[in-house]
């Protein structure tokens, strides 16, 4: 016997997955570009303090996804599909914070720049601590941006059918994808917030090419200073 189909919203989304999560995927990334290139003014200013803020709380909520993401693959390996249905909402919706908070800190405040100020742990190996840490960055923002519609799809599918119902979808293989990808970024986008406001230091961007010399007798504590800017 055939299931009906439902009506409304969640009925475009059964019958048109991929025609949905395409156009969702184009508007998360029109409003990033948007927000990185100042062409969005729907962002109220942050004030410095405030940017630091939002770049603590947007770890602790990137940590909370990542370890929901991972108890969500536990229950589903346990054949607890309740539960991780639940955890992977949980963090769907934490992810979403994320861009919000996200975008907010870019398009109402300021981006930051990745110094390694002389003192700082392993400071002499600073020619590969910075390539180091530019490439899990450039990693973590690829996984990011190549993972949102296979997340999405993933989501959608989850959330448009029962359990049985998604053993003859892609879900568990693509869900499999998803998970993989937007881990590995989350971890990486944790480890690179770690060296750049723990470990090491940071100045706002564009202010890098004033401060070499300056970075020489600095060490990182001192470049609480430089975070402030008039």
């Amino acid at each position: 016997m055939a299931t009906a189909t439902p009506d409304g919203p969640v009925g475009v989304v059964r019958e048109h997955p991929v025609v949905v999560t395409a156009a969702l995927s184009v508007v998360g990334y029109v409003l990033v570009g948007g927000a990185f290139a100042g062409v969005l003014p729907i962002f109220p200013p942050l004030s410095d303090a405030t940017v630091v803020l939002f770049s603590d709380a947007i770890a602790v909520v990137n940590s909370l996804a990542l370890t929901s993401l991972l108890v969500g693959w536990y229950f589903i390996r346990n054949g607890e599909v309740r539960k991780h249905r639940a955890a992977m909402v949980t963090a769907f919706l934490l992810i979403s914070l994320f861009l919000v908070l996200y975008l907010w800190k870019v398009g109402g405040g300021f981006e930051k720049s990745f110094v390694v100020p002389e003192g700082t742990f392993l400071a002499g190996y600073a020619g590969l601590i910075e390539p180091a840490y530019l490439l899990m960055l450039g990693v973590h923002i690829f996984l990011s941006v190549v993972s949102v519609p296979v997340v999405l799809f993933a989501i959608l599918l989850g959330l448009t059918h029962s359990p049985a119902e998604l053993r003859d979808t892609a879900h568990a293989r693509i869900g499999r994808i998803a998970v993989l990808a937007w881990s590995v970024s989350l971890f990486l986008g944790i480890v690179t917030y770690f060296m750049l406001n723990h470990v090491y230091g940071w100045v706002p961007r564009g202010t890098e090419a004033a401060l070499p010399l300056l970075l020489l007798a600095v060490p990182r504590p001192s470049l609480d200073a430089l975070r402030s800017r008039p």
